[in-house]
């Protein structure tokens, strides 16, 4: 492994904005990232597949200004994380690999790096992150990994493996206040959520009730 930082993951839950489900919902994506963080979310990721780079830009600007000290990961667009001064961003498997990511947003920059399988959990082990997010732990219907559920047995697997290599994991993937809890006891140190924040009319509320309710595990 590259010589990477390590420091822990501010938040037992990771909040997920992302612009096509915030939308449905009638959410502006800087206006429901400033809902989480007011709620004492620490750890953010912007996810827009879909919207042009413009908009990412200046939704990832405007999210980090009201950010403080959590962390601004972009998901996928390491241009993006460069120019809006973040530095820190959630690479997929088709992205552009970790080691080329490292160099060019640097030794302090915060990289997650999706998982799906044993075989891609030995492989990221190896690489300069600083989590690997496993997943998914339950069905979804939010992202399309074309992979099976993992279960608390996959998040399991992925925390024995990914200890020994000093990182982090984070679960996503169908989960819901009621299982945070069980997929935390299961090695999770953060629970990665998109729908599920938006389960009420209050999200703001929602992310404090995890936050509460993950305190205790």
């Amino acid at each position: 492994m590259a010589d990477v930082p390590r420091r822990p993951l501010p938040s037992r839950l990771y909040a997920i904005v992302d612009a096509d489900i915030a939308a449905r919902a009638n959410w502006h994506v800087p206006d429901l990232a400033d809902a989480y963080l007011q709620a004492g979310v620490r750890l953010l990721q912007i996810r827009a597949k879909d919207a042009a780079g413009r908009d990412v830009l200046a939704w990832t600007e405007a999210i980090a200004r009201l950010a403080g000290d959590a962390w601004v990961i972009v998901n996928d667009r390491v241009d993006i994380a460069l120019v809006a001064g973040t530095r820190h961003v959630h690479l997929g498997q088709d992205d552009l690999p970790v080691p080329e990511a490292r160099e060019l947003l640097g030794p302090d920059a915060v990289i997650g790096l999706s998982t799906h399988t044993p075989a891609q959990i030995d492989v990221a082990c190896g690489e300069p992150i600083d989590y690997l997010a496993v997943g998914p732990v339950f069905g979804t219907q939010t992202k399309a990994t074309g992979y099976e559920a993992v279960g608390l047995a996959g998040v399991r697997r992925a925390h024995a493996a990914a200890q020994a290599a000093g990182v982090p994991v984070v679960a996503i993937g169908g989960i819901t206040l009621e299982t945070a809890p069980d997929v935390i006891a299961a090695g999770a140190s953060s629970v990665a959520v998109i729908t599920d924040l938006l389960h009420e009319a209050n999200p703001g509320a929602r992310a404090r009730a995890y936050l509460e309710r993950l305190s205790r595990v």
